[in-house]
């Protein structure tokens, strides 16, 4: 981050924007090592024993997994610009008006980008699907 000092221009925005359009990159490299030692995890993880008493807490966080799992796929298909508005407005918390500076966009297309995606991700948190392998009815 202190090698790119140069690069912030006042004119484009604030500085906060600027900040978290770079840690916007940062968290992704982030995230992906950590799903890389997720992974690695897995592999190397045994099983155990269930008592009947973490039964119904696992099935609550597997549904809870479930829906996660599919909202996530569904912001995942949301073109680029859609998904990195939702990104910093609803989970970063920036407000729309520095999202827009980042990303470079006016303010009113920013707005319109979150209208349409998160109406899209309403839809698909609503709408059941399927697994991979068709038999599941929840």
């Amino acid at each position: 981050m202190i090698t790119s000092l140069a690069t912030f221009d006042p004119g484009k925005g604030t500085a906060r924007a600027w900040l978290f359009g770079i840690a916007r990159h940062v968290y992704a490299a982030h995230c992906e090592s950590a799903s890389q030692q997720q992974r690695k995890l897995v592999r190397l993880a045994g099983r155990r024993d269930l008592s009947p008493d973490h039964v119904e807490e696992l099935l609550d966080r597997i549904d809870a997994e479930r829906s996660g799992r599919r909202l996530v796929l569904e912001l995942t298909t949301l073109p680029e610009m859609d998904r990195a508005a939702i990104e910093m407005v609803d989970l970063a918390g920036l407000r729309p008006n520095e999202a827009a500076s980042v990303l470079g966009v006016s303010p009113g297309a920013l707005r319109m980008r979150l209208m349409r995606a998160r109406a899209r991700l309403r839809k698909a948190a609503a709408t059941p699907r399927q697994t991979m392998k068709g038999n599941d009815h929840d």
